[in-house]
């Protein structure tokens, strides 16, 4: 890992990385809570190396020319591609809609679905314990003084862990991208059809279990008066409803010579309420296919026990 603090060093790097395929990054930010400052740049080239030519940490913490010019050379260049956890966080410093080609692994984790990745939160910690061999991870030093200078031991090995997590995570989640997205054009239906049918059994008794157990909580919980369990909060809220008739609200924006032009939504019972008199009615008529699959029964006298999706 290279902690470099001289202007002259970071500027010879960044010129350096603008030639990058890939860039694993982070940001530490000084009074994040109040007036935040950009304190360091945390800069990962290769995935599976944390060795002093693959790790730089940028300190440029009120030297705003510095971090022009990292978003010039860098984030606007879109032959890089930037890998960031939370993305929209870091690029608030880093150049905003300036930035171009920018991976974000928390959008690509949440897009995975969650039998393929069961984790209880989308946290970096999180999801480096999950996919990587990762354990123990200490965030402590994320909500430290990063406005301090010198930085501690505990930061500088703190802020180059972040990038080897993300790095870890980022190779993780390509790996299951095929798994979640895949071709339909080769999906072997057969197979997919087979495993459908071995879990929606269990799937519609565990919904079903969960539902009730749901309901019984909520009753449970109202009828003893009690607010919140070690393991549920119960609240409530108050849902407002303004109904006019057609007829009224007619009425009142001829009176009022207001002017309200909005498309409606004719449902097949105001069609039937119009009658033959729908054809006076100037109209766009939208069309929309929508697909379901419904399970066939092995025998064909029987209804399918699976539900349909």
């Amino acid at each position: 890992m290279s902690y470099l603090t001289a202007p002259e060093s970071i500027k010879a790097v960044i010129y350096q990385l603008s030639s990058a395929q890939t860039l694993w990054l982070d940001t530490e930010v000084a009074d994040y809570k109040n007036k935040p400052r950009l304190s360091l740049i945390q800069v990962l080239t290769t995935p599976n190396e944390i060795k002093s030519d693959h790790l730089y940490l940028f300190d440029v913490l009120d030297q705003p020319e510095l971090t022009t010019l990292f978003i010039e050379n860098i984030m606007a260049n879109p032959a890089i591609e930037k890998v960031f956890h939370n993305a929209n966080y870091d690029l608030k410093f880093l150049g905003k809609k300036q930035s171009k080609n920018v991976t974000c692994t928390l959008v690509m984790a949440k897009k995975i679905p969650y039998y393929l990745l069961p984790v209880p939160n989308y946290q970096l910690k999180t999801l480096a314990t999950q996919l990587g061999d990762f354990t123990n991870i200490d965030k402590q030093e994320q909500s430290s003084d990063w406005g301090q200078r010198p930085l501690t031991e505990k930061q500088l090995e703190y802020a180059q862990m972040d990038v080897v997590y993300l790095a870890q995570i980022h190779q993780c989640l390509l790996k299951l991208q095929p798994l979640a997205a895949p071709d339909p054009t080769t999906e072997d239906l057969n197979k997919l059809a087979t495993r459908y049918q071995e879990i929606a059994h269990q799937w519609k008794q565990l919904d079903s279990e969960i539902t009730h157990i749901q309901d019984r909580l909520k009753q449970a919980m109202k009828t003893q008066h009690v607010d919140q369990t070690d393991s549920f909060k119960l609240s409530s809220s108050q849902r407002k409803t303004l109904k006019t008739t057609f007829a009224q609200l007619s009425e009142f924006v001829q009176t009022q010579n207001l002017e309200l032009d909005f498309p409606l939504t004719l449902t097949q019972a105001l069609q039937k309420q119009l009658g033959e008199t729908i054809q006076q009615l100037p109209t766009q008529e939208e069309n929309t296919t929508v697909w379901r699959l419904i399970p066939k029964a092995k025998d064909h006298n029987s209804e399918s026990e699976f539900p349909p999706f």
